[in-house]
């Protein structure tokens, strides 16, 4: 394995060091926070199967089982489509306390159970009536959808969200522009809108039970309100609050450019180096789109900077923006921050364009730090000279993990993490990059001996 150094352990002569003395404050840990949302659901989910039960005193032949298998899928595909909502609405609690890969891993699996169960209450739904009023799939289908109250929407909001399933495939989501896969996922606030009716004049949980009836508005309401508050007012007060605006731009490599921006009263954020913000350019042609950059140095009260990589689209404007331009931006989010760590010697992992949050964090995170920066080529390698300066000044350490696997070999595997990071089990790693690398580099860090719970991760993928 053939790496550049950079930097040394110890202190430069006449520099001190760029990160504090004292840790950074903790907030509560990312695996509290998970246990407790995860608690809430399942209560959540648990109730709704109540409802079921209190309403159901008995069930009897094949029909009635098919039937009501059918309204216990229906009574939580709604209950799970809420939760899906109350994931997307951006609430801060669970941005920064369970973090961006965890709230992406939890919309992504709650979006295939949604989808799951709302289709299962369909087939189930018309097969039970069906099998009970001797009737065809096909007939009983036209009957439910054409004469039974709000039916012909729920079927409309089951159909959106399979497309909205659909487009979110693996298979299919890399090859999408982000705008567009981002703008379509709108299309799950009016299922949830086209099925509320449905589920309240057509189940029979809330036919009867006026208590049901309210927890229900109160649900979707609670929810419709954190969604209108977090992911629209909130982000036009801001706007207006910190009137943020472009200083200029600089070009950090061939394709990657870094965005300083500046503003008013940026301290009330309480970003932190390792967050990111969505960011939405106030120019004729990128005003729509919102995406999210990280910050790619520890913020201050008075300038932010993003770096942003050339993957086309909105991403390639960016480079052209112009001083003076209005910026709008929701955040901060995530939870990669330095209170993530536990040990005062940390090892940090970056490959592409996930070096923007691990330069933040390097400048900021207390104790002693080791980098290890993978990349393909050297026009690749964005930072150098100020991951230099931060390394001299603090008495950290670089490597540079630089050129095709057929040259420089496997650079993540646990021999080469460990001849490279002494005491590696030691350590509180913080992982950023391409998918495929951070895969190769958590499961080269766990065969390494490194507690699952010092391993920090996030990923670029959408």
């Amino acid at each position: 394995m053939t790496t550049i150094d950079a930097g040394h352990r110890g202190r430069a002569p006449g520099r001190h060091t760029s990160a504090p003395d004292r840790r950074p404050a903790r907030g509560v840990r990312p695996g509290v926070v998970s246990a407790v949302t995860l608690a809430l659901i399942g209560a959540g989910a648990a109730a709704v199967v109540g409802l079921w039960w209190a309403d159901t005193p008995s069930v009897a032949g094949i029909g009635d089982w098919l039937t009501n298998a059918g309204r216990i899928t229906g009574l939580l595909a709604g209950y799970a489509i809420v939760v899906l909502l109350a994931l997307m609405a951006r609430v801060p609690a669970l941005e920064r306390g369970l973090g961006a890969d965890r709230l992406a891993r939890w919309h992504a699996m709650g979006g295939r159970y949604t989808v799951g169960l709302a289709v299962a209450h369909t087939l189930l739904i018309i097969w039970g009536y069906a099998v009970t009023g001797h009737a065809s799939v096909v007939s009983q289908t036209a009957s439910l959808v054409l004469s039974y109250p709000d039916v012909l929407e729920a079927t409309v909001a089951v159909l959106l969200l399979v497309g909205v399933g659909v487009v979110s495939a693996r298979a299919i989501r890399p090859r999408m522009r982000y705008e567009t896969w981002f703008y379509l996922h709108f299309y799950t606030y009016l299922a949830a809108a086209l099925a509320f009716g449905h589920q309240l004049s057509g189940g029979a949980e809330f036919a009867g039970n006026r208590a049901a009836r309210l927890a229900w508005y109160a649900l979707y309401g609670g929810v419709g309100a954190l969604l209108v508050w977090y992911r629209f007012l909130t982000p036009v007060a801001r706007a207006f609050r910190h009137r943020l605006r472009v200083t200029h731009v600089v070009r950090e490599a061939p394709d990657v450019v870094s965005i300083h921006l500046t503003g008013r009263r940026l301290g009330e954020l309480r970003a932190e180096a390792g967050q990111f913000f969505r960011w939405r350019f106030l120019t004729r042609d990128l005003w729509w789109a919102a995406n999210p950059y990280s910050l790619s140095a520890a913020p201050s009260p008075h300038e932010l900077r993003i770096t942003v990589k050339d993957l086309g689209d909105q991403s390639r404007s960016l480079a052209r923006l112009r001083p003076g331009t209005r910026v709008a931006a929701e955040g901060p989010y995530g939870a990669f921050t330095a209170g993530r760590a536990t040990s005062r010697k940390v090892l940090m992992i970056a490959g592409g364009v996930g070096i923007t949050p691990i330069r933040a964090l390097f400048e900021t995170v207390p104790g002693e730090v080791t980098l290890l920066y993978r990349a393909s080529a050297p026009r690749d390698v964005v930072f150098q000279h100020e991951l230099s300066a931060i390394a001299a000044a603090r008495g950290a350490a670089v490597h540079y993990l630089v050129g095709p696997r057929a040259r420089i070999g496997e650079p993540f595997t646990a021999e080469v993490l460990a001849s490279l990071v002494p005491g590696l089990r030691d350590h509180d790693v913080y992982v950023c990059g391409p998918p495929g690398m951070t895969a190769a580099a958590v499961a080269a860090l766990r065969r390494a001996g490194v507690p699952r719970r010092r391993v920090h991760h996030e990923s670029f993928e959408f």
